[in-house]
Protein backbone atom coordinates (compact mmCIF):
# COMPACT_ATOMS: atom_id res chain seq x y z
CA UNK A 1 0.00 0.00 0.00
CA UNK A 2 1.81 3.60 -1.19
CA UNK A 3 -0.07 5.41 2.21
CA UNK A 4 0.50 3.85 5.92
CA UNK A 5 3.75 3.24 6.12
CA UNK A 6 5.28 3.82 9.57
CA UNK A 7 7.94 6.14 8.58
CA UNK A 8 8.10 9.38 10.59
CA UNK A 9 6.76 12.53 8.86
CA UNK A 10 8.46 15.74 8.98
CA UNK A 11 6.32 19.02 8.10
CA UNK A 12 7.90 22.73 7.08
CA UNK A 13 4.71 25.22 7.76
CA UNK A 14 5.77 28.20 5.69
CA UNK A 15 3.08 31.00 5.79
CA UNK A 16 3.23 34.46 4.13
CA UNK A 17 0.77 36.90 5.41
CA UNK A 18 -2.94 34.90 5.88
CA UNK A 19 -1.62 32.04 3.18
CA UNK A 20 0.28 29.03 4.08
CA UNK A 21 2.46 27.06 1.59
CA UNK A 22 0.79 23.90 0.08
CA UNK A 23 1.78 20.97 -2.94
CA UNK A 24 -1.27 20.61 -4.56
CA UNK A 25 -1.33 16.94 -6.22
CA UNK A 26 -3.11 14.76 -8.21
CA UNK A 27 -2.28 10.76 -8.24
CA UNK A 28 -3.56 8.04 -10.61
CA UNK A 29 -1.96 4.70 -10.05
CA UNK A 30 -2.52 1.45 -11.96
CA UNK A 31 -4.64 -0.35 -9.78
CA UNK A 32 -6.68 0.65 -6.83
CA UNK A 33 -5.20 -2.11 -4.67
CA UNK A 34 -2.15 -0.18 -4.97
CA UNK A 35 -3.67 3.02 -3.63
CA UNK A 36 -4.45 4.20 -0.02
CA UNK A 37 -6.83 6.69 -1.29
CA UNK A 38 -9.10 4.25 -2.99
CA UNK A 39 -8.78 1.97 -0.20
CA UNK A 40 -9.64 5.04 2.16
CA UNK A 41 -12.68 5.66 -0.02
CA UNK A 42 -14.38 2.06 -0.14
CA UNK A 43 -13.19 2.07 -3.58
CA UNK A 44 -12.39 -1.34 -4.56
CA UNK A 45 -12.42 -1.47 -8.67
CA UNK A 46 -8.95 -2.39 -10.47
CA UNK A 47 -8.55 0.98 -11.06
CA UNK A 48 -7.64 4.29 -9.53
CA UNK A 49 -9.94 7.05 -10.24
CA UNK A 50 -7.15 9.60 -9.01
CA UNK A 51 -7.20 11.89 -6.14
CA UNK A 52 -6.96 15.72 -5.64
CA UNK A 53 -5.55 16.88 -2.63
CA UNK A 54 -3.16 18.95 -0.94
CA UNK A 55 -0.45 18.72 1.59
CA UNK A 56 2.42 20.98 3.21
CA UNK A 57 6.12 20.41 2.17
CA UNK A 58 7.74 17.94 3.75
CA UNK A 59 8.63 14.09 3.81
CA UNK A 60 9.84 11.38 5.28
CA UNK A 61 12.39 11.29 8.54
CA UNK A 62 15.95 9.61 7.36
CA UNK A 63 17.58 7.38 9.23
CA UNK A 64 19.74 8.74 11.73
CA UNK A 65 18.41 12.14 10.91
CA UNK A 66 15.98 14.05 13.06
CA UNK A 67 12.73 15.52 12.57
CA UNK A 68 13.87 19.29 12.77
CA UNK A 69 16.50 18.39 9.97
CA UNK A 70 14.26 16.22 8.00
CA UNK A 71 12.08 19.23 7.86
CA UNK A 72 14.23 21.77 6.70
CA UNK A 73 15.66 18.98 4.22
CA UNK A 74 12.82 18.71 2.78
CA UNK A 75 11.38 21.80 2.36
CA UNK A 76 14.50 22.71 0.38
CA UNK A 77 13.93 19.79 -1.59
CA UNK A 78 10.94 20.02 -2.82
CA UNK A 79 10.64 24.05 -2.88
CA UNK A 80 14.01 25.42 -3.18
CA UNK A 81 13.44 27.55 0.07
CA UNK A 82 15.76 27.81 2.90
CA UNK A 83 14.57 28.41 6.55
CA UNK A 84 15.25 28.03 10.20
CA UNK A 85 12.85 26.60 12.39
CA UNK A 86 10.90 28.65 14.61
CA UNK A 87 8.94 26.69 16.69
CA UNK A 88 7.74 22.79 17.07
CA UNK A 89 3.83 23.15 16.33
CA UNK A 90 1.99 19.90 16.61
CA UNK A 91 2.68 16.59 16.48
CA UNK A 92 0.22 13.94 15.05
CA UNK A 93 -0.22 11.83 12.08
CA UNK A 94 -0.40 11.80 8.55
CA UNK A 95 -2.04 8.69 6.48
CA UNK A 96 -0.80 6.44 9.47
CA UNK A 97 2.36 8.02 10.10
CA UNK A 98 3.66 9.96 12.66
CA UNK A 99 4.06 13.86 11.74
CA UNK A 100 5.75 16.72 13.41
CA UNK A 101 4.51 20.18 12.34
CA UNK A 102 7.61 23.03 12.32
CA UNK A 103 6.61 26.97 11.84
CA UNK A 104 9.28 28.17 9.57
CA UNK A 105 10.79 31.94 9.97
CA UNK A 106 13.89 33.57 8.69
CA UNK A 107 12.62 31.89 4.65
CA UNK A 108 14.94 32.84 1.62
CA UNK A 109 14.03 32.09 -1.79
CA UNK A 110 11.45 31.90 -4.14
CA UNK A 111 9.38 28.82 -4.22
CA UNK A 112 10.06 26.63 -7.33
CA UNK A 113 9.11 22.87 -7.35
CA UNK A 114 11.93 20.88 -7.55
CA UNK A 115 13.92 17.41 -6.40
CA UNK A 116 11.74 14.07 -6.55
CA UNK A 117 8.57 16.16 -6.86
CA UNK A 118 9.43 17.98 -10.05
CA UNK A 119 11.21 14.74 -11.69
CA UNK A 120 7.81 12.69 -11.09
CA UNK A 121 5.59 15.21 -11.77
CA UNK A 122 3.33 14.01 -14.71
CA UNK A 123 0.02 13.75 -15.69
CA UNK A 124 -0.66 10.95 -13.51
CA UNK A 125 1.55 12.17 -10.41
CA UNK A 126 0.99 16.12 -10.23
CA UNK A 127 2.74 18.57 -7.94
CA UNK A 128 2.35 22.33 -7.75
CA UNK A 129 3.16 24.90 -5.47
CA UNK A 130 0.44 27.26 -4.61
CA UNK A 131 0.04 29.77 -1.91
CA UNK A 132 -3.47 28.84 0.07
CA UNK A 133 -5.95 30.40 2.38
CA UNK A 134 -7.89 28.87 4.91
CA UNK A 135 -10.39 29.11 3.49
CA UNK A 136 -9.27 27.40 0.85
CA UNK A 137 -8.17 24.25 3.00
CA UNK A 138 -11.44 21.88 2.43
CA UNK A 139 -11.79 22.38 -1.63
CA UNK A 140 -7.76 21.66 -1.66
CA UNK A 141 -8.25 18.46 0.49
CA UNK A 142 -5.82 19.93 2.88
CA UNK A 143 -4.36 15.95 3.95
CA UNK A 144 -4.88 15.53 6.77
CA UNK A 145 -8.01 16.83 7.32
CA UNK A 146 -7.27 17.26 11.04
CA UNK A 147 -4.44 20.12 10.17
CA UNK A 148 -7.25 22.18 8.82
CA UNK A 149 -8.52 23.87 11.79
CA UNK A 150 -5.14 24.47 14.09
CA UNK A 151 -3.62 25.90 10.87
CA UNK A 152 -6.78 28.18 10.00
CA UNK A 153 -6.29 29.51 13.89
CA UNK A 154 -2.48 29.52 13.24
CA UNK A 155 -2.99 31.91 10.38
CA UNK A 156 -5.81 34.05 11.91
CA UNK A 157 -3.64 34.71 14.82
CA UNK A 158 -0.46 35.73 12.77
CA UNK A 159 -3.06 38.12 10.16
CA UNK A 160 -4.44 39.76 13.42
CA UNK A 161 -2.41 43.32 14.22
Amino acid sequence: MLWGVETPRAVAIVIEGHRVLVIKRFLRLASSSDCGGCADAGLTGSECQGHHYAVLPGGHVEAGETARTAALRELAEETGLEATIDRLLWTGLHNRRPATYFLMRDVVGVPVLSGPEAAAHGPDNSFELIWATADQFDRLNLRPPDIRLPLAQLLLRRSQP
